[in-house]
């Protein structure tokens, strides 16, 4: 573990308990805080700065509804926490940026005229002024030193970026101020220019490549006879400039600019050998997701555009295979994080009530703020879909009265959610029966709240936006992102009830993928498995967890 150089929270207690100027009931108060602050963040206290400019932004996130406090207790807790560090700060001669610098590093910093180099190394003089290194004494071990403690102990940036702006800093100040040490820092090198200009490649090539781009604009059928509706605009952009660096990479790996003569140039197997492996040397040991989904999309637009012959398009996907034995299955740190706190306490029961207090809320609101109460309604409906329906965010915003949310036994029946399969991403149909809790919501939504936000129009949609059609995808995603945190303190996107989804069937249903596949509407259940494999070991660990202490149970019991 990394000890800190400043004073911790460990240390601001012991000053509080020994204060004896201070009121007994307030040392008692300003203790207990800082012991129940320090639970919340789930850290010891003598690793906790006792400094209110670096506690107060985590102190600051901490949610209620995570920590087992109601609102306004935590809410004391972080005033007396605040009032505790800043008490002690001005009692101990605490600064309010950190450990307080040395004489030597003092005078250095007091010459420093330009403010961006001031900001840029004020941390590293610091960390050096606490660990008692003298500005002399400073070499690249000293600053390997400060990152991997930067790095540890603060939310400062720590990579090769951050390095090469405090080299270039302390270089700059080598010539610029009188009495700096000359020894100079090395410059992590910058990452080199991608390659010539695209206007500089063959004509043939930029004229095959935005044939590919306008085709993906188009209604077209891929070989296999599959009708494939058009890109987006940002697909397409994206798929430009995947292959202008496919391109610039193949340069600088030693293929000549004028060999590039076409698209089935570029994709030649040779050249795909070449571009494929300066991105994998580039990764690492492993090659990464880009690299590996640049095999997959070589022989994509291979079949789509059909410029190789058979021999050639077949070492592509001899390619796009070796590289797939290295993809990573599950889900992003970032998606098991979510689903972690999904399985564990109540947090989940908190976002399927949600809904119902929302509505509530809408009511209230209703007669002096009509918009506002709409619009509360209009998420605790969202909400309560994805919950029975985790459908995808353009599924979502795109749901229409009478063609995707219908009533097929009648006015008084539930609702159906309904998808054609050409409204899907991968043209699965989805139905999803909802529960007449849900119905109910949804009809007092449409009924009551619905007419607020049509604006004058009578379109079909069930979230309407602010001009003719659907709600902008982004606004609606982080409203309904930020209401769940609001109330739970869990931070979920919309694509992310799909994953907590998954997991609570897994967790009712071990090793069901199939049943995963069809409420998710994958069309493998290949891609079902890759995703959601991970979650089986949760799943081991949980019932291996039960059998132990059933068997401790056993053992203990009297004979």
């Amino acid at each position: 573990m990394t000890a800190l150089i400043e004073p911790t929270f460990a240390d601001a207690m012991e000053a509080i308990e020994g204060a004896a100027d201070l009121p007994a009931t307030r040392r008692s108060h300003w203790v207990c805080s800082l012991r129940q602050i320090a639970a919340a963040m789930g850290k010891p206290l003598d690793i906790i700065p006792a400094r209110w400019t670096a506690a107060r932004f985590p102190i600051g996130r901490l949610h209620h509804a995570r920590t087992g406090l109601n609102p306004k207790t935590l809410a004391n807790h972080k005033s007396n926490a605040r009032a505790a560090l800043l008490w002690f700060g001005d009692e101990r001669g605490v600064p309010s940026r950190g450990v307080p610098f040395t004489s030597d590093w003092q005078l250095l910093r007091q010459q420093l005229s330009d403010r961006w180099a001031r900001s840029v190394l004020s941390s590293l003089m610091r960390y050096c002024s606490g660990q008692g290194v003298a500005p002399t004494a400073v070499d690249e071990a000293v600053i390997d030193n400060y990152m991997h403690y930067r790095a540890r102990t603060t939310a400062l940036a720590s990579d090769a970026a951050a390095r090469r702006a405090i080299a270039r800093a302390w270089n700059a100040c080598v010539e610029a101020v009188h009495g700096w040490p000359a020894r100079r820092l090395v410059e992590p090198a910058v990452k080199p220019m991608a390659g010539p200009a695209w206007d500089t490649f063959p004509a043939g090539l930029r004229a095959d490549v935005q044939a590919y781009l306008d085709r993906l604009q188009q209604v077209r059928r891929i070989p296999g006879g599959k009708r494939i509706r058009p890109c987006k605009v940002s697909t397409i952009r994206l798929r430009r400039a995947e292959l202008v660096a496919f391109a610039r990479m193949a340069v600088r790996e030693g293929v000549a600019v004028a060999s590039l003569t076409s698209l089935a140039a570029l994709l030649n197997p040779v050249v795909v050998e070449k571009v494929i492996e300066a991105y994998w040397k580039a990764d690492g040991a492993e090659p990464g997701t880009y690299t590996i989904d640049l095999g997959c999309r070589v022989v994509t637009i291979a079949r789509e555009t059909g410029c190789l012959d058979a021999a050639a398009l077949e070492r592509l996907i001899d390619i796009r295979a070796a590289l797939e034995d290295h993809r990573q299955a599950g889900l992003t740190e970032k998606n098991l994080g979510v689903i972690r706190q999904v399985l564990t306490g109540t947090v989940w029961n908190e976002v399927l009530k949600l809904p119902a207090i929302l509505m509530s809320e809408a009511r209230s609101l209703r007669e002096h703020a009509p918009v506002k109460a709409a619009i509360a309604a209009q998420i605790a409906v969202a909400i309560a879909l994805l919950s029975a329906a985790p459908i995808r965010l353009g599924n979502l915003i795109r749901i229409r009265l009478d063609e995707n949310l219908i009533k097929p036994g009648g006015s008084a029946s539930p609702y159906w959610l309904v998808f054609p399969g050409y409204d899907v991403k991968n043209r699965v149909q989805l139905e999803f029966p909802l529960e007449s809790e849900t119905t109910a919501l949804i009809d007092e939504y449409v009924h009551e709240f619905r007419s607020s936000l049509l604006r004058g129009s009578n379109d079909l949609w069930l979230f309407p936006g602010e001009t003719a059609g659907p709600k902008d995808a982004k606004t609606f995603s982080g409203q309904i992102t930020e209401r769940i945190h609001k109330a739970t303190g869990l931070r979920m996107t919309v694509h992310q009830f799909r994953h907590a989804a998954a997991a609570i069937l897994l967790k009712h249903r071990p090793g069901e993928y199939e049943l995963v596949r069809r409420l998710l509407g994958h069309r493998n259940i290949q891609t079902t498995t890759n995703f959601y494999c991970g979650l089986s070991t949760m799943q081991a660990s949980k019932i291996f967890g039960d059998i132990v202490r059933q068997e401790m149970n056993f053992e203990t019991e009297p004979s």
